[in-house]
């Protein structure tokens, strides 16, 4: 048996990110062809700081379509069932590829699983270590007297890890963001998320301070937790409560795209 290392890794993304977000928003309010749009980008008519500049008016909007036209593809790997099965719950804009325990088979004792910190800390690592070991040993036994491995998974706990390939949409990336960078979030999900919101940012640098928990201000702006959830936050000193917000912020004016400079 063997404790994991959580890893993410982006396996694959769009060639310009920037690009697709400034031309899909562009598009919808402009009458130049989105050809056109793209050739000035390509010739540095339009340049990144032009976009990104728009961007930051245009992503905390309602208007989700063009982020939908992002895809991100991402390996993970030592994940807990426990938290998978938290993350699988999210399905819209998402697609999951997951590693079956019915057809994958842990081979003597190669059982990965998650220790959460706490274990440690409290000084009740070796017991928790015991509990896996023993359900190793179960596990295989069944296995080794004709046990079907779909059955046999039935002893293994929350704790064994699990390896994902998924692919989202920048809207559910921002999604996802919103509710997993929460502090109120599992701190194993939270970690994961982390990860990828880093993962995105080596790849599409722009992009990663727009990948922020609901609170940030590309997001809502505001916690709408509870008031004594809000108090608990570390980033209470630095962001409101709804409670203090007294009207929502201001949208982009649509007209403002076809009238503003290229």
């Amino acid at each position: 048996m063997a404790e994991v290392v959580p890893d993410v890794k982006l396996l694959d993304y769009p060639r310009d990110a920037l690009a697709v977000l400034y031309v899909g928003y562009r598009t919808c309010y402009s009458s130049i062809a989105p050809q056109e749009l793209r050739r000035r980008i390509d010739h540095g008519t339009i340049t990144r700081d032009k976009m990104l500049e728009f961007l930051e008016r245009w992503l905390p909007s309602g208007h989700g379509s063009p982020k939908q036209q992002l895809n991100f593809t991402f390996g993970l790997s030592g994940m807990s069932r426990v938290t998978s099965h938290q993350f699988v719950r999210h399905h819209v804009g998402i697609v999951f590829d997951q590693q079956s325990q019915r057809y994958v088979e842990f081979k003597g004792n190669d059982f990965p699983f998650v220790v959460p910190p706490t274990w440690v800390k409290l000084g009740m690592v070796d017991r928790y270590v015991k509990l896996m070991t023993d359900a190793a040993n179960l596990y295989r036994d069944a296995i080794e007297s004709g046990v079907p491995a779909e059955d046999a998974r039935y002893v293994l706990p929350h704790s064994a890890s699990t390896n994902i390939q998924f692919t989202a949409n920048f809207e559910e990336i921002l999604h996802i963001a919103d509710q997993r960078l929460c502090t109120r979030a599992q701190w194993e999900i939270r970690h994961f998320w982390a990860k990828a919101r880093n993962e995105v940012g080596k790849a599409c640098p722009e992009l990663k301070k727009f990948i922020q928990p609901k609170c940030g201000q590309y997001r809502l702006g505001y916690c709408d937790e509870t008031f004594s959830d809000y108090e608990k936050c570390p980033l209470s000193r630095v962001r409101p409560h709804k409670s203090m917000v007294p009207t929502k912020p201001v949208q982009p004016d649509p007209i403002e795209i076809e009238d503003s400079p290229i």
